[in-house]
């Protein structure tokens, strides 16, 4: 087996129209995925995830289930493996998908929370309010900085930072606009405009994380058979009552993402494989730990690929 596994699972801005289409139509296992997350959602998941439309698809309460569910669907095929990961993380929602790939909660109460969390976060912020940007090629301090100076003009904070070099801004609209100008000035090589459709990770969440917290007091939740390295602290958590606490804070917080794959790379993992849609994360990896192996499951292709790779290693 391939030395030092950890898995990977991605976050908003990894859907799309299609997504996971080729595994469903090939694994009568990923079909039932689909089909649990329907019976508890009250909607086709399936034919949401494979012919949108996009508008729908990228509205925060939809885009969540139905990402938690490809990437749930894409890690049943790699089960049967035996895979016994050194450590797991998710970037933003992906941490609910890491969470069930780590014997934390069962698939069935994580989509029921995330439902309730992208509503949560939807509500939180007045359509059409919100922005968030990707910007790239400065350091975090000057983005800092420039979110700093920017809130003159309304809320904008780091959301996310990714990796040496790329940092998400979100907040107000004016605001973001106006911090977009500022890092331009600042010499940034490209700042753009995301598919998601609230700030989340920033102060603006608060609302929505103080109503998550009553969801996640009463989901049952079990320790971690494998650790989970958290967004909000860069930290392996274990114990339930940590999972619990963290799940509430990462809302209005931002995610460091750059700090937990250096986590996992500091407790011998080796080979990243990215489980569910897109390979963002796979990217990001490649930029903060460049001697990294890196795999993905996303669909029959890169499935066969990953096991193919982790055989030979064996």
């Amino acid at each position: 087996m391939a030395s030092g596994i950890g898995l990977l699972f991605p976050g908003q801005g990894s859907q799309s129209v299609g997504m996971g289409r080729a595994l469903y139509d090939a694994q009568p296992l990923v079909r039932k995925t689909y089909e649990e997350a329907g019976t508890i959602l009250g909607y086709d998941v399936a034919a949401l995830c494979f012919n949108g439309p996009a508008e729908r698809l990228n509205l925060t309460e939809y885009t969540q289930p139905a990402l938690l569910t490809a990437s749930i669907a894409a890690l049943r095929l790699l089960e049967p493996l035996g895979l016994r990961p050194l450590a797991v993380a998710g970037h933003s929602l992906g941490e609910y998908s890491a969470l069930v790939a780590a014997g934390g909660v069962t698939f069935s109460a994580a989509v029921s929370l995330v439902q309730k969390r992208g509503q949560y976060m939807a509500e939180a912020v007045s359509p059409g309010t919100g922005l968030v940007a990707a910007i790239l090629g400065l350091s975090g301090e000057a983005v800092r900085e420039a979110c700093r100076e920017a809130s003159e003009r309304g809320m904008v904070a780091p959301a996310n930072f990714n990796c040496p070099g790329q940092v998400v801004i979100a907040g107000e609209k004016a605001a973001v606009e106006r911090a977009i100008e500022l890092v331009k000035a600042r010499g940034c090589r490209k700042a753009i405009p995301l598919p998601v459709s609230v700030p989340v990770h920033t102060p603006l969440m608060q609302k929505a994380a103080d109503r998550l917290a009553a969801d996640v007091a009463v989901t049952a939740f079990s320790d971690l058979e494998v650790p989970l390295v958290n967004n909000v602290d860069a930290k392996p958590l274990r114990r339930l009552t940590e999972v619990r606490d963290s799940l509430v804070r990462q809302l209005p917080s931002p995610v460091l993402w750059e700090g937990s794959v250096r986590a996992m790379w500091e407790m011998g993992v080796r080979t990243f494989i990215e489980v569910g849609p897109g390979t963002v994360l796979t990217g990001l990896v490649k930029r903060i730990v460049p001697e990294a192996m890196t795999l993905n499951v996303q669909d029959p292709k890169s499935l066969e690929a990953t096991l193919k790779t982790l055989n030979m290693n064996r």
